[in-house]
């Protein structure tokens, strides 16, 4: 394994493959917080020269955290396939992408490989590539999950109508709930993040939304965002529940520091089967977010994006019905303008599509980023052409609780026509019966929220 290389006449050497992974980084603000970024684009291209001459074995051999202390490194190196990673082992990552890419590597291959990759080997293929690399490489791959409906197939873009209120007020998210579905979203979830996490608070809001769904016949998913504990009480107290959800980490540090492990997760999926309110069998939801190992200190000297292809690592062997990042929600000190919101946000996805989860996106940025509605229209628009399952809508794309701004819940549809797209097919089908959509498009019914106040049909 060499990890030392020269360029315009200067030698660069890396002390280890988790300095290699580092520097080969695209510029990202939180890298640099952290210390550990290239001091300069010479060193980075030296890395990513470097990089790209290590071979699969190298990378799988030298984890981010060592097994022995890690429990997300365990999971990961435990669900590898001996034989395919056998069959890849010498692969160098040069050539691993140059396969990817190559417009004759179909699907199915592509699946098969990546059951014997590492998430250290998803992180360094992303490394290598461009933007564009990272739309057609994961435009290729589609994967599907099935809770109440099915997600993630060809030819469809899903939301997640996410109506939060500042107070959770119960009636006030309900208006905020008609409103994104008379726009034709929440296909994939009706989901709240909760000002207050209490069991009564939770329950209040699903049972809220549980009688919503039930009584328009809605074909879709429902879950409040609490803490997976909180969540687990609820349902075990008598709370409707389609899924459980839970922001993860790509180290064990930062699941504790979030307060849950993986028996946690265990717990929550085996009662969810048992008095859950989804037919299943994927009934869980997980949140990501580069920098969020880092803002905890949990990171132990990785990138970021190592770091965050360790987190859909984790959150494969649980199954999930839907993954996101939250690609911009921390801040500028982690993701600092829009350029690095937009290409994480590419990263995400395409190293969740290639680890085998249903991935999606909260394309968004805080108020205190050099970033507009603009920047993550355009994101948006990036992801859907790269198979993302979903986005998020929210009322104006201004969400009053969590303080930052996202997609609207009318870009979806716009989006959807733009690219010849649909909703999830059950929910699709119910759009045309409540006449808000006619052959795929938006009627004039679109943003009158009061068809439910008056439970009309067309």
């Amino acid at each position: 394994m060499t990890l030392q290389t020269t360029l315009q006449n200067k030698s660069f050497s890396f002390a280890d493959v988790k300095e290699v992974l580092a520097k080969a980084n695209e510029e990202k603000s939180g890298d640099r917080l952290a210390g550990i970024a290239a001091g300069s684009d010479l060193e980075r291209v030296a890395a990513k020269t470097v990089l790209s001459n290590l071979l699969v074995s190298d990378l799988r051999e030298n984890p981010a955290v060592p097994y022995e202390e890690d429990e997300v490194t365990r999971i990961i190196q435990d669900g590898v396939n001996e034989r395919i990673y056998g069959e890849l082992r010498g692969w160098s990552l040069a050539e691993l992408r140059e396969w990817l890419l190559d417009q004759n590597t179909t699907e199915a291959q592509i699946k098969r490989a990546a059951q014997g990759m590492t998430a250290e080997v998803i992180a360094g293929l992303c490394k290598l590539m461009g933007n564009l690399d990272l739309v057609y490489a994961a435009a290729k791959l589609r994967v599907t999950a099935h809770c109440n409906s099915t997600i993630g197939e060809r030819g469809t873009l899903a939301t997640r109508l996410q109506p939060n209120h500042s107070t959770d007020s119960v009636e006030g998210i309900t208006a905020s709930l008609f409103e994104g579905l008379s726009y034709g979203c929440g296909d994939a979830l009706i989901g709240l993040n909760p000002v207050n996490d209490t069991v009564a608070s939770l329950t209040q809001v699903l049972r809220r939304f549980d009688e919503i769904k039930r009584s328009f016949e809605i074909p879709t998913q429902i879950c409040v965002l609490g803490h997976i504990g909180t969540q687990i009480a609820a349902l075990k107290n008598g709370a409707p529940m389609d899924m459980i959800f839970q922001s993860i980490a790509g180290s064990q540090k930062g699941n504790e520091a979030f307060g849950f492990s993986g028996d946690t997760v265990r717990e929550a999926q085996a009662l969810l089967k048992r008095q859950g309110t989804a037919a299943g069998p994927n009934v869980l939801y997980f949140e990501t977010g580069q920098g969020s190992e880092l803002s905890s200190g949990t990171h132990c000297g990785a990138d970021q994006v190592t770091m965050e292809a360790r987190c859909y690592g984790f959150a494969k062997a649980f199954s999930p019905f839907m993954v996101n990042t939250v690609v911009g929600f921390i801040g500028p000190e982690y993701l600092y303008d829009s350029r690095q919101v937009i290409r994480a946000g590419l990263e995400d996805h395409f190293m969740g599509k290639l680890t085998g989860i249903p991935m999606g996106c909260d394309c968004c940025y805080t108020n205190h980023m050099p970033a507009d509605q603009n920047d993550i229209e355009n994101l948006a628009l990036l992801l859907a052409s790269a198979g993302a399952n979903y986005i998020i809508g929210v009322p104006g794309g201004d969400d009053i609780m969590l303080n930052y701004q996202t997609n609207a819940c009318h870009d979806a549809a716009a989006i959807r026509e733009v690219l010849g797209l649909r909703p999830i097919a059950a929910f699709d089908a119910w759009l045309e019966r409540m006449g808000i959509t006619e052959n795929g498009k938006l009627t004039d019914r679109a943003g009158d929220a009061t068809i439910f106040m008056r439970g009309e049909r067309s």
